[in-house]
């Protein structure tokens, strides 16, 4: 994806905004502060991303087509997104299928 949308710019730079921090400490916690409160917020753009999936899906959009849009990734893997299957997810559902 390398239309980089304003909100993903955004991102990045307030990523590079944490490395331009010179004074380690300040950095250190900085960066803590934010990666405690990342798990929430990865989980809120999961279930965006996801919800965004399934509109498209219900707009006729084919799982090929949704996965192209998301960068290239496979039909199948679109279909998963939109069922909300993460990768952490789907390697639970293997290894239980495995050991049963």
């Amino acid at each position: 994806m390398t239309d980089n949308r304003e909100e993903v710019r955004r991102l990045v730079e307030a990523i590079e905004a944490f490395e331009a921090i010179e004074d380690d400490e300040a950095c250190a916690k900085a960066v803590s502060e934010a990666l405690a409160q990342w798990p929430d917020h990865h989980s809120k753009l999961r279930a965006l991303r996801q919800q965004r999936v399934q509109a498209l899906k219900v707009q006729g959009k084919t799982w090929a087509q949704i996965g192209e849009l998301l960068g290239g990734i496979s039909a199948a893997r679109a279909q998963q997104i939109g069922a909300g299957l993460s990768g952490a997810t789907r390697k639970k559902q293997q290894r239980e299928a495995s050991d049963g």
